[in-house]
Order: C-alpha cells, then structure tokens, then sequence
C-alpha cells in the first residue's frame, strides 16, 4: 500500500480554497492503494497532521484543530522522506514513511514552484507540476511569452513592477495610451481571482492598480473584452500524452468570474469549492469550438511542461468569434473533477491516474545522471581554491 500524504493550506490568500479542495480529495481517493495522511499546513507554514486534520468541521476552530494534532516536519531520513514528530524531544520520536506527495494547493508561496522544489530537494514523488511548470503557471507574464512563441492566441499586456507603482500618474497614462478602456487589473502571480478588477475610467483604474498591488509585487494590464464568455478546459496527462476533459462556461455576477462567485456563491456552496460554482456543462459552443477549444488547451498544457491535471480558462471574444487563452491553473480548484465525470472519468480514477503520472516521472527521473562518481576534492592535482582558474594549459 502506498502511504500518500495530501498537503495542503499553506501561507496563501488561497489558503482556506485549499482546504477544501484537498478534503474532497481526500475523502475520494482510493482507501485500498493508499495509506492517505492529510498534512495540514498553517498560514505560517507549520505542519500538521492528525484524525482532526481530515475532518472539514473542525477548520471552524483552527486554535482548537491545532492542539488536537501533531506538530511534524517532513525530513529525509537517508532511505525514506519521512514525517517525523517536531520538536522530538517533546512529541517523541514518531515517523511516519511518504511514499508520494500530493500538494492540493493554491496559489503563491505553495502553488508556485516553492513547495514542489521543497519536495524535490528531498527526494519523494510527488503528483502534479514539476518546479519550472508549477512556476511558469503561476506567473501570468512568463506564460504569455511561452505561448506566444509557440502560436497560442493570447492577448497583448503590459507589465508593471513596484518601481512602476511609485508614479502611477505615470502608469494610468501608458495603459490609457496602450490599451484604452475598460482594462484588466490583475496581479502576475494569483488565482482564485484574486486581485484582479475590470476598470471603465481613470478613477476605477487608479482603484484597481492600487488593489492589485496589494497582493503582488508585479501586475499586469490588458484589454477587457466587452461581449465576453469565459471557457474553461482541464487536461490530464504529461508533456508526452495529455487528454482534454469535458468544457465548461461558468456564469458570474460581473465583468469577471470572482472570487465570491467561485467560492462562496452567496454563502451557498462554499464547501463544494470551485465545484459548487454556477456553470454550464458541457458549454454551449459549436462543434468546432469546441474541438477547438480542447486542442489548445492540450496543446498549452503540453508546451508549458504540466503534468498530472490543470484547467486552462478561455476568454471567447463573441464579437469576433476570436478565442484566447488566458491562465492555467496548475493545481485548479477541486482538481476539477466536475469537468472529468462528463467523460466518463470519475473522481477516484482521476486521483489514481494522478498519482500514476507522479510515480512514471519519478521512475524515468531515476534513469537520468545527476552526478558524476568522481571526487575532484580528493585529486591532488586539483588547484583548490583557484578551481577551473588554476588549471594551465
């Protein structure tokens, strides 16, 4: 049996998204291939794990949640990565064995590359995006750059840093020069809707340059669409073979899909997390858009180097009948297993089939050579301190 441990919360504004998220998962992966242990981690990135740790209830109460559980931290121990009691000297010496990771987390600090680099670094599988896709996925910019190269319509943006900030009269007139009205706000490195604003005027766009920055050190702008559908796509699978899942269309309050629409549909559905959102399934789009549609977000997918399952959302232009991308969402929320039960996938298999893509990249990085089996510090020749500089020809 494998000894899955599912981490999740973290030091995110999308920290309470993920609990949710990885609780359904949770409470749908396999009990007979998997030993699961949920691994909670707090917004000061301290980990958890315990029978509260599993139970959606008691996140009512995270104080009380906390000092029913164990305190640990995941180490390698020189044959496994374990979890281990910290500090041991006051919860004893308990370890417990991870044979794959599965981080169901979302956004900035967890969701962008930092924690799967943690988990790199100690050697355990772990399911989803590697380091450079979990980064680039995160990062609105970089991913632009990337699919733009590679022939994936996307729309022109403009760029702005902390050092823009300082003279946003400045900023406001490149964006009214560049763009024009209405324009997009939103922060380079966030999902879940999070500091991001449609601006009609110069007033709301001052408004939405000053709330995007709340939450991120670079924001980008581009052109709303006015006669806009958002469509969106997951695709299962690596960067050799991936498969599109069933589409869907959202429905929203506003301009934009938010983050109450997503999550808390009016206090309704917030437990059911993005699952719980209003939506048409599949969306209705002609055939070929549709095809359409599932072609380029497998081809994203693929060139952006993702692997176990993401969402790729679609703005469609209805004027023009012109479709772009917009984001991935490496870890999307709920793993979008709503957009994998239409074709014929249903939740369980596709957390089985995600943790079979982590354990084939595990095996084929296994085949690869990361060292050489020759000690330059034990060679007298060597130069020492010079190093390549003290070799003379």
């Amino acid at each position: 049996m494998i000894n899955l441990a599912v981490f999740f919360g973290g030091r995110s504004v999308e920290h309470e998204v993920s609990v949710i998220s990885a609780l359904q998962a949770v409470a749908s992966l396999d009990r007979s291939r998997y030993q699961v242990i949920p691994v909670y981690i707090t917004k000061q990135n301290e980990m958890y794990i315990g029978e509260a740790v599993g139970d959606i209830k008691e996140y009512k109460d995270i104080p009380g949640l906390l000092k029913k559980s164990r305190k640990v931290i995941l180490i390698n121990d020189g044959k496994y990565t374990v979890l281990t009691s910290y500090p041991s000297r006051l919860f004893g010496n308990f370890t417990q064995r991870v044979d794959v990771a599965f981080p169901i987390l979302h956004g900035t600090n967890v969701e962008d590359g930092v924690f799967q680099g943690y988990l790199k670094h100690l050697g355990v599988p772990f399911v989803g995006c590697d380091v450079f896709s979990s980064a680039v996925g995160m990062d609105k910019y970089a991913q632009k750059v990337i699919l733009r190269y590679n022939r994936v319509p996307v729309l022109d943006s403009l760029l702005f840093t902390l050092s823009d900030y300082k003279n946003t009269d400045k900023m406001v007139k490149e964006i009214e020069e560049k763009i024009g009205y209405p324009v997009i706000i939103k922060a380079a490195n966030l999902g879940s809707s999070v500091g991001i604003s449609v601006a009609k005027d110069r007033e709301s766009l001052y408004a939405a340059i000053d709330d995007s920055f709340r939450y991120a050190r670079k924001v980008l702008a581009e052109h709303a669409i006015t006669n806009l559908r958002e469509i969106n796509c997951s695709v299962l699978g690596d960067e050799n073979e991936a498969v599109a899942s069933e589409i869907e269309e959202p429905f929203h309050s506003k301009e934009i899909l938010s983050y109450k629409d997503k999550y808390q549909g009016g206090g309704k559905s917030g437990s059911k997390g993005m699952a719980g959102v209003s939506r048409q399934i599949p969306a209705n789009v002609s055939p070929e858009m549709r095809d359409r549609i599932r072609e380029l977000a497998v081809k994203s997918f693929k060139v952006l180097g993702c692997s176990g399952v993401s969402r790729i959302d679609f703005m469609l232009d209805e004027d023009r009948n012109e479709l772009y991308f917009n984001e991935i969402n490496t870890i999307p929320g709920s793993l979008a297993f709503y957009l994998w039960e239409p074709v014929g996938i249903p939740y369980r298999d596709l957390l089985n089939r995600m943790v079979e893509l982590a354990l084939k990249r595990a095996r084929e990085d296994e085949k690869l050579t990361f060292s050489f089996d020759t000690n330059l510090l034990s060679n007298n020749a060597f130069s020492g301190s010079k190093g390549a500089k003290g070799s003379k020809m």
